[in-house]
């Protein structure tokens, strides 16, 4: 497969050496200092683009991209709330794919479906109130992380008791969220629930990037056999 990198920081250069250890081909790499190759033949060559970029950055590279009829793969976060009903639109009706998660880590997938399992089984018991807690490292610009969202929503759907997410809440009817921003940290999320009597959590740590590179590169490899709006959901039966 034929692989365009947007984006190359530590999980660009990441996300290159697995790909290549699974015999891909890194046809174009695009960085802030040459987006005049969006236009090149190399990148229109891809089969997939995979991007990792800043919030504010990612919807106009999928725009980029498939301006040239290239797939995405994308784990930025931050753009959803300004741009997320276009993207549906265009992957729903112009034919566009994108292949996006808050974390593409395989631990994290297997993560967040015990969450919403734990979450099915803790509506019947109101006496614990759930929170949610996430650290990063000093580098992640927005907050709550996408991944600590998605691990909300999944509490939301089946916790009857919590109508939204919030930060710095204490609104009994909202779950909280924090966030702590320290070091090198590579993502660390806690699903809390608290009562008088006890204290039951679930926690995802992760040790470096190279889970994120790999779940990137899968969703790749899933991604140029698909089309539309794709999530971990889609290529994770659980």
């Amino acid at each position: 497969m034929k692989i365009a990198l947007i984006g190359y920081g530590k999980m660009g250069k990441m996300i290159e050496k697995i790909a290549l250890s699974r015999g891909h081909e890194i046809v174009s790499i695009i960085d802030i200092d040459n987006q005049q190759d969006f236009n090149s033949p190399a990148f229109a060559s891809a089969d997939v683009a995979i991007e990792f970029t800043a919030p504010q950055a990612a919807f106009g590279n999928y725009l980029k991209a498939w301006e040239k009829g290239v797939k995405v793969v994308s784990g930025s976060t931050g753009w959803m709330k300004e741009h997320g009903d276009e993207v549906r639109r265009m992957c729903g009706e112009e034919g566009k794919t994108l292949f996006w998660a808050s974390n593409f880590s395989i631990g994290v997938a297997i993560f967040s479906a015990v969450n919403k399992y734990l979450a099915k089984i803790m509506n019947q018991f109101p006496q614990y109130d759930v929170e949610i807690e996430e650290t990063h490292h000093v580098h992640k610009l927005d907050h709550p992380s996408g991944t600590a969202i998605t691990l909300a929503e999944g509490i939301l759907e089946n916790l009857d008791r919590k109508e939204s997410w919030a930060e710095d809440t204490t609104d009994p009817k909202l779950l909280r969220i924090d966030h702590i921003r320290r070091g090198e940290v590579a993502g660390i999320h806690t699903v809390r629930y608290d009562s008088e009597a006890d204290i039951i959590s679930i926690t995802h740590d992760a040790h470096s990037r190279q889970g994120f590179a790999l779940g990137a590169v899968l969703a790749a490899e899933y991604t140029q056999e698909h089309q539309g709006l794709l999530t971990i959901s889609d290529m994770f039966k659980f």
